[in-house]
C-alpha cells in the first residue's frame, strides 16, 4: 500500500511517498506555484503522482501552533484537505507537523547543504518527516500525531 505525504505551504507543496510495503518515506518533489490560491496545477500534479505510484491514502501535515491552537495556516490546510478528498476520492489523514520544518532544516545543515540550496529541498524533506511519523505510528502502535483519532 503506497501512502503519499504532503507538506502544504503558501507557495509550495512538499511531496513524499512510502515504499510499496509502507515502511519508509522518500522525498519525491516540491510542487511550486506563483500564488497561494492558484491550486489547479498543484492538484493536477498530485493526481498524476497518485496514479503513477498507485497511492491509496494521503497524509497531510497539519500546522498547529505549539500551544495546540489552530491558526490561519491550519484553516487553509483543512480547506486543502477537503479539496483533495473531493478530487481524489482518497482518505486524507491530518498529521501533526509541528517542528518538521525545523527537523528538515537541521537535516539539511547536517548534510552540508548550502544555505541558498536548502529552500529547494526543505518542503520535500518536511513531507518525508510527516509521512515517516505516520508510517512509524502504524508499526509502533502509537497514534500520537494523528489529529483525526
Amino acid at each position: 500500500m503506497r501512502v503519499m505525504g504532503l507538506d502544504y505551504g503558501s507557495k509550495t507543496v512538499g511531496v513524499a511517498m512510502s515504499d510499496p510495503l509502507g515502511l519508509t518515506a522518500q522525498g519525491i518533489e516540491t510542487i511550486e506555484r506563483k500564488e497561494e490560491n492558484k491550486l489547479r496545477r498543484t492538484c493536477a500534479r498530485i493526481e498524476t503522482l497518485i496514479k503513477e505510484y498507485g497511492v491509496e491514502k494521503i497524509v497531510l501535515g497539519f500546522p498547529k501552533h505549539m500551544n495546540n491552537d489552530i491558526g490561519e495556516r491550519a484553516e487553509k490546510t483543512l480547506e486543502f484537505r477537503d479539496m483533495l478528498t473531493r478530487r481524489t476520492g482518497l482518505e486524507v489523514i491530518m498529521w501533526d507537523e509541528r517542528l518538521t520544518t525545523v527537523e528538515a532544516e537541521r537535516t539539511l545543515i547536517e548534510s552540508s547543504v548550502r544555505r541558498e540550496d536548502r529552500k529547494k529541498y526543505i518542503d520535500k524533506i518536511a513531507a518525508v518527516f510527516i509521512l515517516q511519523g505516520y508510517l512509524d505510528s502504524l508499526y509502533i502502535g502509537r497514534d500520537a500525531g494523528n489529529i483525526d483519532g
